[in-house]
């Protein structure tokens, strides 16, 4: 491996850059949309309660070792995965963990897109008052419109598909560094103004006694399984994004810490969002908190447009959403970017504009799905739903398991601990037999079961 691709990209200006971009990365529309609604279908509290539990026994080791191998090879994941390899003895099929990470980011951005372009079509609803005094049907009626209408979806794919490529294309610290350190600063403000609404006018009590009593008798296994899975897919794990973001960390800085840093803004963003929309729902009668997918999308809209001054809070909402989801999807096609510029000497710009059109063309499936071609299916499945659970149950655990065996088998454990720059010998030995014996089996967990829910 020729070692100077290594750093090629440039480092965070800090740590704090490097902790804001993770966090970046980590929420999006799995906390603001995801979260709220799989606590609502399984119990609210007990969820959650399993949930954090998830985040620091899985979610957290293996997010630790995904940036370490970053940092160390400090290149796009493929490289740095071959290099690291090579340097541990291992075969050079290691690489193929970097490969599917690369893959995975612009699949998902394909039709993440797709669903970030409906929360920029809500911005619009909103603002223009469309949705005043809305009821549930008309609401339905909207949200079915807009689906219905592949131009619309179309343009809105293409305008957010357009904002990302534009981040990228600045680079490690004039694009996405500088996008970071704007972005979430805002986003967390919002979520505040939000929360303080949900407070003052919704009914705060509720939502709190919803989101934090434990109702174990409306949880069942399969939520159990799904709280592991949104705590390993909430971090943005087994994408490649956060082993690229860690490739750009800065040498001195503690991963332990930084890590640790970033799933309590991650766990507090989706605490911080379901206890505001939940607020906001149960002052609404007739409206319930299991809602499912819809709860954003059809629910919500009904809240703002019946609550006092709610259709400005709906505009500051989406406005969220949005925020979210772009902070999320410039990391998906980064480990892209990384490797074209590295291996075949691509400039950002040309790199950017060949993945972001691929994953635009691919986007165009996601798209007809919700109209012209939501009869064609492969059993019941669209072909947004077959690349959801392509990338979501096969791909992302798949490439998260190999992570954690990697580091915790492949690699020497003096090389892996050493190289994550913390100094706590207990916690080490802590992450380092969490990584190696509980990370591996929960991550198998969730393909398991993934592929049992499909098949039956």
């Amino acid at each position: 491996m020729n070692d100077s691709n290594r750093r090629l990209h440039g480092t965070w200006s800090s740590r704090w850059t490097f902790i804001l971009a993770a966090t970046g990365s980590a929420v999006g529309l799995g906390n603001i949309w995801k979260f709220p609604y799989i606590a609502g279908e399984n119990g609210g509290g007990a969820f959650v309660l399993i949930y954090l539990v998830c985040i620091l026994l899985v979610g957290v080791p293996v997010m630790m070792a995904e940036v370490m191998l970053g940092r160390k090879g400090g290149m796009s994941p493929i490289n740095t995965m071959r290099h690291l390899a090579e340097e541990a003895g291992g075969h050079r099929a290691w690489s193929a963990v970097g490969w599917v990470g690369m893959v995975v980011g612009v699949l998902i951005l394909s039709y993440y897109s797709v669903i970030a372009g409906w929360a920029l079509h809500y911005i619009g609803e909103m603002a223009g008052g469309a949705l005043q005094g809305a009821s549930g049907r008309d609401s339905a009626m909207r949200f079915a419109g807009l689906l219905a209408d592949p131009k619309r979806l179309m343009a809105l794919h293409t305008v957010f598909i357009l904002l990302t490529m534009g981040v990228v294309i600045g680079g490690v610290t004039h694009g996405l560094g500088v996008a970071v350190r704007t972005m979430m600063p805002l986003l967390f403000l919002l979520l505040v103004v939000l929360l303080l609404y949900g407070a003052d006018s919704g009914n705060f009590a509720a939502g709190l006694d919803f989101m934090f009593s434990f109702r174990f008798d409306g949880l069942t296994w399969k939520g159990v399984l799904e709280a592991l899975g949104h705590a390993f897919f909430s971090l943005s794990l087994g994408m490649g994004a956060i082993m690229a973001y860690g490739a750009y960390m800065p040498e001195d800085a503690p991963i332990g810490k930084s890590v640790v840093t970033i799933a309590f803004f991650d766990t507090l963003v989706a605490l911080m969002m379901g206890l505001a929309i939940f607020s906001m729902v149960f002052a609404v009668p007739g409206l319930a908190p299991d809602a499912g997918p819809s709860l954003m999308f059809q629910t919500l809209p009904v809240v703002f447009g019946n609550m006092s001054g709610g259709l400005l809070f709906g505009v500051l909402f989406f406005m969220l959403v949005a925020l979210a989801a772009w902070s999320s999807s410039i990391s998906l096609i980064e480990p892209g970017v990384a490797w074209l510029i590295e291996t075949h000497r691509f400039n950002r710009i040309t790199a950017n504009l060949l993945l972001g059109g691929i994953a635009w063309v691919l986007g165009i499936g996601t798209v007809l799905s919700f109209n012209l071609w939501q009869d064609y299916t492969l059993g019941d499945s669209t072909f947004f739903d077959v690349l959801d659970f392509l990338t979501a149950s096969i791909l992302l655990p798949l490439t998260g398991m190999f992570i954690a065996i990697f580091a915790g088998w492949v690699m020497r454990k003096e090389v892996a601990t050493a190289a994550l720059g913390d100094r706590a010998p207990r916690l080490l030995a802590l992450w380092y037999w969490l990584l190696r014996y509980v990370a591996p089996v929960a991550i198998g967990g969730i393909f398991l079961f993934g592929l049992y829910s499909k098949l039956i």
